[in-house]
């Protein structure tokens, strides 16, 4: 029988600006990039697409589809996923199928293609790739969500330039990019983003940047001329309002599920203070001593990308891994210890059998547990007796009174849930 801790829900608050009609201010950002005087009627404009799942970002490119329109474009939405999608067109389809991404949602044309083509040599001499696809349009206009990476820091992390490097350079690109390892890559995003920018017909970027609650805070018309300057101050803002564990010190995190619509490695290493990349050193916090992750989602399309950053899996997330996509995933990041599977178990009470023996030097009600839903919804989580203590009275937390029982139903699953 588990010598249980009981659990106390918590809610967080974090800062949460946030606009409300997001199509309206897609359009007021899309004319502030003055593109009447740069498009001709009948030019053929690609939007990129990517395989994240941006919240609102439906309503946001089809904003763009139609303002594009009304100045006598024809618009097209281009895939720009590197290897996602396991690296060929097809895939590609299929994703932004499963995201809605379609011809008959927005209004346009999906070109999707895995055929890459050397476009210049960057100053460093390194060949820039660009998808076939790319060079057939008369413009581009990048969309994309600009956040902090989970791999590296620089300047420019995930956003519109790496949505032009990484993304619009197909399998071969991102092949590329990855191969210098983290310490190279924000030098390289910049070196070959400029390139980029230089060859190509850019127009200009949408810049999406959510609040902690998944929930879109600021579109911002991003000019091609200082692209990488302006996403270096988008960047910062965007970083202020990410979320955060309630504490930094835990015995063990359980993570109900992973997946790529959380975080693209599964697991966001900037809230795990878990990195596993060789040679970087790991971030001192947070300090968690065993991670548990109990499911894969169904939106990852079975690619468990940072499943290797666990200590402990679910036999059902290990059936549920589409090992080809996981592996061309992390080969192509370089990164090949986070498709690593570690112990892995027939339930979830199994598994928590496992990890507490393992920290079983620890008494039960000094044991730090925490529960949340995922590593992207971070306002609603679960946590031991020993952590309520600490949160009493703290600022922008609510303890709840009474605690809850951990319990398990008869196949073995954790009845005491987050979810979202």
């Amino acid at each position: 029988m588990l010598n249980l801790p009981r659990m106390y829900r918590v809610s967080q608050t974090f800062p949460r600006p946030k606009t409300g009609d997001v199509a309206a201010a897609a359009c007021g950002e899309l004319a502030a990039l003055g593109l009447k005087s740069r498009i001709a009627p009948g030019q053929r404009i690609g939007i990129t697409v990517g395989s994240r799942g941006v919240q609102n970002l439906l309503p946001i490119l089809k904003a763009a589809v139609d303002h594009l329109k009304e100045l006598g474009a024809v618009p097209c939405l281009v895939a720009a996923m590197g290897s996602h999608g396991g690296g060929t067109a097809a895939g590609q389809k299929e994703v932004l199928d499963s995201l809605g991404i379609t011809e008959g949602a927005l209004g346009a044309p999906v070109v999707t293609c895995d055929d890459c083509r050397t476009i210049a040599r960057s100053p460093s001499g390194l060949p820039v790739y660009i998808v076939a696809a790319a060079l057939d349009l008369d413009g581009i206009l990048v969309v994309n969500r600009v956040k902090t990476h989970t791999s590296f820091k620089g300047d420019v992390e995930s956003g519109l330039i790496k949505k032009l490097v990484v993304g619009l350079g197909g399998p071969q690109g991102a092949q590329q990019f990855h191969g210098f390892g983290p310490g190279e890559l924000a030098r390289l995003l910049v070196e070959l983003g400029s390139v980029i920018i230089g060859k190509l017909p850019v127009l200009g970027g949408l810049a999406i940047i959510e609040n902690a609650y998944e929930e879109t805070a600021v579109i911002k018309a991003v000019p091609r001329d200082g692209m990488i300057a302006a996403e270096t101050e988008l960047l910062a803002y965007s970083k202020s309002l990410m979320p955060a564990l309630p504490v930094d010190d835990i015995d063990l995190l359980i993570i109900e599920e992973m997946g790529k619509n959380y975080s693209g490695t599964g697991i966001d290493t900037n809230i795990i203070g878990r990195a596993r990349i060789h040679g970087v050193p790991e971030p001192e916090r947070p300090s968690i001593k065993r991670i548990a992750v109990l499911d894969l989602s169904a939106e990852s399309h079975g690619n468990a990308t940072g499943v290797g950053m666990a200590d402990f899996v679910t036999d059902k997330l290990v059936g549920k891994m589409d090992r080809h996509a996981t592996y061309l995933n992390c080969l192509t990041s370089t990164f090949v210890v986070r498709a690593a599977i570690p112990m892995y178990f027939a339930t979830e009470e199994k598994l928590l059998e496992a990890a507490l023996y393992s920290l079983s030097g620890i008494p039960a009600e000094k044991l730090r547990i925490v529960i949340i839903p995922n590593t992207l919804f971070l306002g609603e989580c679960l946590v031991s007796a020993a952590i309520a203590r600490d949160l009493a009275g703290k600022e922008n937390m609510a303890v709840a009174a009474r605690p809850e029982e951990l319990a398990f139903d008869g196949a073995g699953n954790l009845l005491l849930r987050i979810g979202h």
